[in-house]
C-alpha cells in the first residue's frame, strides 16, 4: 500500500502575517497548504506491515507555495517565504 492510501488530502489556504524582506512591510497573506488528514480506518487490503505504518501515521500539512508577491503597491516584488515551516503536524 502507498502512503496515500492511509490519508484524505485537501487543499486549504490559510493567512499568515509575513513581512517582505525587500520593502519591510508586514501584511496578511493566504498561503496555500496541502492537508492529510489521517483516515478513521485502514483500508481493507493491508497486511501486518500496512497496520503498523498506519498506527504510526499522523495528520500533517504541507506548504504548496514558495514564493509571494509583496502586497506593498510601490513594491509587488516576489519574496521567498522563510519564515514558516514547510511541513506541520496537525493535532487531531
Amino acid at each position: 500500500m502507498e502512503e496515500r492510501d492511509f490519508f484524505n488530502e485537501t487543499t486549504e489556504l490559510r493567512t499568515h502575517m509575513l513581512t517582505c524582506p525587500k520593502c519591510g512591510q508586514q501584511a496578511e497573506y493566504k498561503v496555500s497548504w496541502v492537508v492529510r488528514r489521517k483516515r478513521a480506518q485502514l483500508p481493507r487490503n493491508a497486511d501486518e506491515r500496512d497496520r503498523a505504518r498506519f498506527a504510526k501515521a499522523q495528520s500533517y500539512m504541507v506548504r504548496r507555495d514558495d514564493k509571494l508577491s509583496c502586497t506593498n503597491v510601490r513594491c509587488r516584488k516576489p519574496f521567498e517565504i522563510t519564515t514558516l515551516q514547510s511541513l506541520a503536524f496537525l493535532a487531531d
